[in-house]
């Protein structure tokens, strides 16, 4: 039998023997690298969106724009069309500012552009659903209408007549919902605003039977696309100002809206990883025993030291790597949704890259080898005869912590001693609740915060999708962290007392009772998790403003600290099950393996 043969043999059978670690391991993996993936993937997708949408409504490399609508404005914008570097124009037109109101009474400000029958060979909306505009009807940009509600066939009103809606579009030519005014009535500043399409007729009987504000705009598109710049810079001095937003600029808007949640998906993949080490890394000190036993064998029947490492590494490696592709696809089926929010913009931003795909093959890599590292050498180090007889890791007597601990209650005794008996133990439980407290805090924060809707005067009837988007986001990604969290202090809790056995034994036949010994465990979690609880509060909070705006509120303190009150009683719950079987656990049988 061939060495790879018989590694991935022995790795398979040590997996079908522990399926609960198995399960354990890949779900930590799999939220670290879908997480991971997901807040790097995000990186660049607006611009391949808006580039894809561009190519398919053949979207203006410029788009000048005019807050007046006399002559000059007229003249000066025609101009445009033959200044140099000039290949093809659209325009100009009207923008029409008017309010929108649905049947449910969803209000919001829209700006209407006025356009032919039949589109031309420059900014030529793409439409998605239905027809295109008719006289007496309106076709709405399909980011705008999703956040409406509103499909083909619907009724809206707009300046106070109802328009059946035509179809349902999208363009290149304006940012993407909420930012389709470009700018304000007369030339100002703009605001959260939808877009409509109309004929040019009804585009004008609409502004004029109501006096409605109106922009004029001609859409450009240059022989060098990239020459925008350039091209603003030499038309920029007329006696009217005109704006000139170029196809750039409105790659960099979309790109606005994800700007809060890629920081949210990277950081928790951090944290997410930690806690998978964190917790891996327990269970696995929990099988120190049967791995160094395993080890034993291993040698007595003449393997090499490489042969067994590559052994008890190959299943944690196996796990982890096939968790890193459930992550990957996770995070391939998710990115579209994540990355276009208000369904503007059409194409496919496609998979994970290939440095992506590296990235979350070297965090699942590590997760596993830091988690399985120390076992591993422990049980290569360890001498044949002694790995085969070896029942348990004997802690070191210290004199002082016991005439300390005698003082104590007997469950507080017990407590404390298992604590002193894993400093390094402590501290990762320790930055394990400052992780889950972390995740409370900025949950806690975001859901103090105040945000602007997209409707009429700061209405909240059209949320703020950028705020949505990131809250929910950062929902989720709580929700990972205080899941993994919970499994780890399960896991704590219970190689604690896989550790422990022999102590614990010799506790209960000196006479400490069951229940004594169970709060004993109890109390070994809860201790580690008081700094813990003390460093996670404002380290949250620090967290919270550096990837919050300059004018986010942090939740009361009071809400804090009943957070942090919450996390222990929840540890104290959360121990209470495994902590009441491991106590239950008969004395005779433990000692006589001991003796043995």
């Amino acid at each position: 039998m061939g060495s790879i043969v018989l590694v991935a043999r022995l790795a398979l059978a040590d997996v079908r023997r522990h399926p609960s670690q198995v399960v354990m391991l890949v779900f930590a993996v799999t939220a670290a690298t879908a997480t991971l993936a997901l807040g790097l993937s995000l990186s660049g997708t607006s611009q391949t969106l808006y580039e894809q949408t561009r190519a398919a409504t053949a979207g203006p490399d410029v788009v000048a724009l005019s807050g007046e609508t006399g002559s000059a404005a007229t003249s000066a914008l025609a101009g445009l069309t033959d200044a140099p570097g000039v290949a093809g124009h659209h325009g100009p037109y009207r923008i029409v500012y008017a309010n929108l109101t649905t049947r449910d009474a969803t209000a919001s400000p829209v700006v209407v552009h006025g356009f032919a029958e039949k589109p031309g060979a420059l900014n030529r909306p793409l439409v998605t659903s239905g027809q295109w505009v008719r006289p007496g009807g309106t076709v709405l940009e399909r980011g705008f209408a999703t956040a409406l509600g509103v499909g083909v066939g619907d009724h809206v009103t707009i300046a106070g007549r109802s328009y059946p809606v035509t179809g349902i579009a999208v363009t290149a030519a304006t940012s993407i919902y909420p930012w389709a005014a470009q700018i304000g009535p007369y030339g100002g500043a703009s605001d959260y605003t939808g877009l409509a399409w109309m004929t040019r007729s009804d585009a004008r009987a609409l502004a004029s039977s109501h006096d409605l504000p109106v922009t004029l705009a001609l859409d450009l598109k240059l022989r060098d696309p990239a020459a925008t710049e350039a091209f603003r810079e030499a038309n920029r001095n007329h006696a009217i100002r005109i704006n000139f937003h170029s196809w750039q600029f409105k790659a960099d808007q979309d790109a606005v809206i994800l700007r809060g949640a890629q920081p949210i998906l990277v950081l928790g993949s951090w944290l997410l990883s930690f806690l998978a080490i964190t917790g891996v890394a327990a269970l696995a000190a929990g099988r120190a025993v049967q791995q160094t036993r395993r080890a034993g064998l291993l040698k007595a029947v003449g393997a090499t030291p490489g042969l067994i490492a590559a052994v008890l590494l190959t299943e944690y490696l196996a796990v982890a790597l096939l968790a890193d592709v459930l992550g990957l696809v996770i995070a391939r089926l998710t990115v579209p949704v994540i990355a276009s929010p208000t369904a503007s913009r059409v194409g496919d931003v496609g998979g994970p890259s290939g440095s992506i795909i590296a990235a979350t093959t070297v965090l699942a890599v590590a997760v596993a080898v830091l988690s399985a590292l120390r076992p591993t050498l422990r049980a290569l180090r360890t001498a044949t005869i002694a790995a085969l007889s070896e029942t348990v890791h004997r802690p070191r007597h210290r004199p002082r912590l016991t005439a300390l601990s005698a003082l104590l209650p007997t469950p507080f005794l017990l407590g404390l001693r298992l604590t002193a008996r894993r400093p390094g133990w402590v501290v990762l439980q320790a930055c394990s609740t400052a992780t889950t407290l972390i995740a409370l805090t900025g949950l806690l924060s975001l859901s103090v915060q105040s945000s602007r809707g997209y409707g009429l005067n700061g209405s909240t009837a059209l949320p703020n999708l950028r705020a949505e988007n990131s809250g929910h986001l950062l929902i989720v990604v709580s929700a990972l962290l205080i899941a993994l969290a919970v499994v780890n202090i399960i896991a704590f809790t219970w190689t604690t007392a896989m550790e422990a056995r022999p102590s614990l034994a010799i506790a209960r036949a000196l006479g400490a009772t069951p229940g004594q010994v169970s709060a004993g465990l109890s109390i070994a979690q809860l201790l580690p998790c008081l700094p813990g609880a003390l460093i996670g509060v404002p380290l949250g909070s620090g967290v919270f403003s550096v990837f919050s705006p300059g004018n986010a509120i942090h939740a009361p303190d009071s809400w804090m600290l009943i957070a942090a009150l919450a996390t222990l009683l929840v540890t104290v719950a959360l121990t209470a099950l495994p902590a009441h079987m491991a106590a239950r656990r008969p004395v005779v049988p433990v000692l006589t393996a001991d003796a043995a």
